[in-house]
């Protein structure tokens, strides 16, 4: 499986899918209209900064809130590659993985990376690089079947291509 690294966008904690796509955009599934108004209710310069490869960084309970699975298809829309949190919400986390967004659980990584931090992930090992700070960091890796699914850019994919 690959790595993702680039520059991070650092959130706290409870980061619910309201704020990820407010509920006034969700009349669209279209990714790249869903990936304009990604994260503007908590931060209004996110799609004008990101850039493809980026990573979000957040502390606990990420992707709370409703169900929508257009939360991580507008964050993946938007470019990111990864999402580092010290937890998920469930929810969210399978959202995540059936869509093909990379996700990685990492308590001390979450708490200590910080905004504009250059990071690298290394989905085999679990493995996370904060280039700026030289710091390492060992996140918790998945499974080969997951690598496969996100591997496959989602569930779908996975299921046509057997």
């Amino acid at each position: 499986m690959k790595k993702a690294t680039g520059r991070v966008f650092k959130y706290g904690d409870n980061v619910d899918t309201d704020v990820i796509i407010p509920a006034r955009y969700l009349n669209s599934s279209d990714p790249a209209d869903l990936a304009t108004h990604c994260m503007e209710d908590i931060d209004k310069e996110f799609v004008k900064k990101v850039q493809k490869g980026d990573i979000i960084v957040a502390t606990r309970n990420f992707g709370c809130g409703s169900s929508r699975e257009h939360a991580p298809i507008a964050i993946k829309a938007a470019g990111v590659d990864c999402v580092i949190a010290e937890t998920f919400a469930r929810i969210f986390y399978r959202n995540s993985i059936n869509i093909g967004l990379p996700i990685i659980e990492c308590k001390d990584a979450a708490n200590e990376i910080q905004d504009g931090d250059q990071v690298e992930v290394d989905f085999d090992s679990g493995i996370i690089k904060n280039l700026t700070q030289n710091k390492e960091y060992k996140g918790q890796a998945f499974p080969p079947f997951m690598q496969k699914i996100i591997a496959c850019e989602g569930l779908v994919n996975y299921i046509n291509q057997k």
